[in-house]
């Protein structure tokens, strides 16, 4: 199973970049894809639709602000979507951190910390539930674990 990174914005890629980094450890094939919510709803919306046809397992979305991105991408997909708030609001990103947690029963986004250290813990967490079905990612994420959580 592969890993979709959703960003809103070209300007995200610096931080995402560390999600595709840790993937690529885990030995997770991943695709990373510029859609806002806002500006492109229609291509966010094909994206998740068809996500799970392609052979993704789970989607990572990023987004700062307002952040609808990950909801949005929740609404769209039954797959687990891990939202990754990002700064460029309110001081340490807490706009974008509140829109992402704060979603209406039914339709989960697993929120992580703001910035770098959630696109890291977003990879590791994709990584963790991919790990159930696939024996060897099961591998890396225990020698990441005994590696202090390190790659």
């Amino acid at each position: 199973m592969k890993v979709l990174i959703i960003m809103g914005s070209e300007s995200d890629k610096p931080v995402m970049e560390e999600s595709q980094k840790h993937l690529q450890y885990f030995g997770i094939e991943n695709e990373m894809i510029v859609a806002s919510a806002h500006r492109n709803p229609d291509k966010v919306r094909e994206l998740c639709i068809t996500a799970q046809e392609k052979g993704f397992g789970v989607i990572i979305a990023a987004a700062g602000m307002a952040a609808a991105l990950p909801g949005v991408v929740s609404a769209y997909t039954s797959l687990p979507v891990l939202g990754v708030p990002l700064d460029g609001g309110l001081p340490g990103g807490v706009d974008a951190l509140y829109s992402i947690v704060q979603m209406p029963a039914g339709l989960p986004v697993g929120t992580l910390a703001v910035g770098k250290a959630g696109a890291r813990n977003a990879a590791i967490l994709a990584a963790r539930i991919l790990a159930l079905g696939n024996k060897d990612i099961a591998a890396k994420v225990e020698s990441f674990k005994q590696n202090g959580y390190r790659i």
